[in-house]
């Protein structure tokens, strides 16, 4: 069983979380488990979440990591930094979405990959970002084993992230990713009814 990590802090997007944690959660050969700096956060949606680890508690043995956007990322948590740096040297897939590339961005975290994020306009007073000229104004973007994307790119962000992880075959992935995209009306018109 793999197990992917999906760090969620208070006031954090529901709509960014969505459809990447349900995805995977729905396959048996994948486990998903919260992490957080506290006990239980809420979402921008008013939705409680108990989490499942504190970061000191999390499991040695990981197969993917998710930073999942909010308004609580201007918190550099002195034990988020390291535990990102430890995913990207380990090659371990990660994701960042929203105000979590921020966070990546402003401590220095995105200055080896290619990236996106909401607007690199907003990180010109970050000191320890040295990396604007591999800023790609797409949703989403893949390099190596680092995803980013902005805040309204939540299904870009799936697919890429399914992509990454080997989740399905390709086809399979692009018809859940037209699912969510575009309904179950063109979805049917296209591939037939997903439900059966």
């Amino acid at each position: 069983m793999k197990t992917a990590l999906i760090l969620l802090l208070n006031d954090y997007a529901d709509w960014e979380v969505a459809f990447v944690s349900s995805t995977i959660n729905m396959s048996e050969k994948w486990s998903v488990k919260t992490i957080s700096t506290q006990k239980e956060v809420q979402s921008l949606g008013g939705l409680t979440t108990k989490v499942d680890y504190l970061l000191e508690e999390i499991p040695s043995q990981y197969d993917l990591l998710i930073l999942i956007g909010g308004n609580s990322w201007v918190n550099d948590d002195p034990n988020i930094i390291p535990l990102v740096n430890h995913t990207l040297d380990k090659n371990i897939i990660t994701g960042a979405i929203c105000g979590a590339v921020d966070f990546m961005a402003r401590n220095g975290l995105l200055n080896n990959f290619k990236h996106t994020g909401n607007d690199l306009n907003l990180w010109s007073a970050f000191d320890q970002y040295s990396n604007k000229d591999h800023f790609q104004f797409k949703q989403a973007v893949r390099d190596q084993h680092l995803i980013t994307a902005n805040g309204t790119a939540p299904i870009e962000f799936e697919q890429l992230i399914l992509e990454s992880i080997d989740y399905a075959e390709k086809s399979e992935i692009e018809k859940t990713i037209y699912l969510h995209k575009y309904g179950f009306y063109e979805y049917f018109k296209k591939y037939g009814n997903p439900f059966t």
